[in-house]
């Protein structure tokens, strides 16, 4: 798949964007923002009840910038990422994660996330993700332990000096259990709200008992594991140290992940935010199998190990902090020793009540939450331009909007809200767009000018926003 051209009509160099036009009046500005949409014929897919959904919410919004930002960024996955295709009479939906031309597992999931609630009432929305489900079977089961794929099996990998090298239609070997509890996450969600257990077939029967068996294996209940992981480069956080074993860890329950979902290799095996979305994964299995009944004894299996999981996450993974009271770790290894930061990803801790609503009354989150926000964390910025959580993916001194986006997502006051939308709205470099990461002091120095996952992830914001706080839509957000 080639990269779409309407980012190089943009002519992005991390500087600004020319497409903005300010018409003034005596007593208030209006600004005239021309959208930064393909053109028409030029965008991968389209779906109406997106672009009815663009209009409505757009009606809501009073800032103009805001507005402009948001029809730029929730149909950004439609525009630019989608191959979509029929193969051997199944919708078949692949799914490029943006400037990469590859699809990971983790992203393409949470680039339709923001559509899912459409699916009644767009066919072809259906389709487009009962084909993401299905292609995504097909990659489980061709590599349990990748995080994106190649559509074209003869495309050789950008990493193929990896060890072990990636096979046919793998673009990398970094084995991190979101990805699969994304599979999951997506396939549950799709089938509770269609009642569409077509998606049930027998390659995502086989690719779901997969994801059971290495979730199993990486239990390390033995100490042992078949993975292992080495790069060839400078950069100490893309593999795990130890000849990409990973450090010592003691077995707990838990699911040991050599990498976090920024694609950093973890510090301590056990990483809490993505085996907390893995006890939720699990238990989402347990029930599709039960429900079906496809398979009673897996569903008790895929049930055990939920409650395995979450009673080592209990155990294990909650510690008394000097300043907030109970609190979730980000990684432990099994020994006693906790990692108390996070990273401005999803699952991430910030993200659990996002993940799952049942966290917005846990105190241990709140706790948590609280924490996340303070000078406490190393990993949350405060600079001239906005705060918000940051990740070692990108060094010491970008802030993740990512981060801003959900921690809005996260919360319950109106006033926090209005500081992110604020931050967001002002932090795009005048792009029309979210970034991977922006520098806390000067926003133009951004990485990631085409990063779909976050573009939609912040017109999913404002539809949530629309939806339960519109008044926060009547207010004006630019400086």
């Amino acid at each position: 798949m080639k990269r779409r051209r309407f980012i190089k009509n943009l002519s992005l160099a991390g500087i600004g964007f020319s497409g903005i036009q300010s018409v003034r009046t005596t007593n208030k500005q209006f600004d005239v923002y021309v959208s930064n949409r393909p053109p028409l014929e030029e965008r991968t897919f389209t779906s109406v009840a997106v672009e009815e959904q663009i209009k409505l919410v757009k009606n809501n919004i009073m800032d103009s910038q805001l507005s402009w930002i948001f029809e730029n960024c929730y149909p950004n996955t439609l525009d630019t990422t989608v191959d979509y295709e029929v193969i051997d009479g199944k919708p078949d939906t692949f799914i490029i994660t943006g400037d990469i031309d590859a699809m990971w597992l983790r992203d393409s999931t949470a680039q339709v996330w923001p559509y899912l609630p459409l699916v009644k009432k767009d066919e072809k929305i259906k389709n487009l993700i009962k084909g993401l489900i299905n292609r995504q079977a097909k990659c489980v089961i061709r590599d349990p332990y990748a995080n994106s794929f190649y559509k074209d099996l003869k495309k050789i990998s950008a990493h193929n000096k990896d060890i072990p090298t990636p096979i046919a239609g793998v673009h990398e070997q970094k084995w991190e259990v979101d990805s699969l509890c994304y599979v999951i996450r997506l396939s549950y969600n799709y089938y509770k709200l269609t009642g569409d257990n077509s998606i049930f077939d027998q390659t995502w029967i086989k690719s779901s008992k997969t994801i059971y068996e290495t979730f199993l294996t990486e239990q390390r209940k033995n100490g042992k594991s078949p993975y292992r992981f080495i790069r060839n480069g400078t950069a100490m956080v893309d593999a795990p140290v130890f000849s990409g074993t990973g450090r010592p860890f003691k077995p707990n329950g838990m699911i040991c992940s050599m990498f976090r979902p920024s694609d950093d290799a973890t510090m301590y095996p056990f990483l809490i935010p993505s085996n907390i979305f893995a006890k939720i994964s699990m238990h989402q299995l347990s029930e599709i199998f039960l429900n079906e009944k496809i398979d009673l004894i897996f569903s008790k299996k895929c049930k055990s190990m939920s409650i395995e999981i979450d009673n080592a996450i209990k155990k294990y993974a909650i510690r008394k902090h000097l300043n907030f009271g109970e609190i979730y770790s980000y990684e432990i290894d099994g020994f006693g020793n906790n990692l108390y930061m996070d990273d401005a990803n999803v699952p991430s801790l910030m993200s659990l009540a996002y993940l799952d609503p049942k966290f917005e009354k846990d105190k241990v989150y709140q706790n948590t939450r609280k924490f996340l926000l303070s000078e406490n964390n190393p990993y949350f910025l405060r600079g001239k331009a906005a705060e918000g959580q940051a990740s070692p993916h990108t060094g010491k001194d970008k802030i993740w909007p990512m981060g801003i986006i959900l921690r809005a997502m996260t919360s319950k006051d109106d006033e926090e809200i209005k500081k992110c939308l604020k931050m967001l709205v002002n932090t795009h470099a005048g792009t029309g767009f979210m970034h991977e990461a922006f520098d806390k002091d000067d926003p133009s120095n951004y990485f990631r000018s085409w990063f779909a996952w976050a573009n939609t992830l912040f017109g999913e914001l404002v539809i949530k926003i629309s939806n339960e706080r519109p008044h926060l839509l009547k207010l004006n957000y630019s400086v």
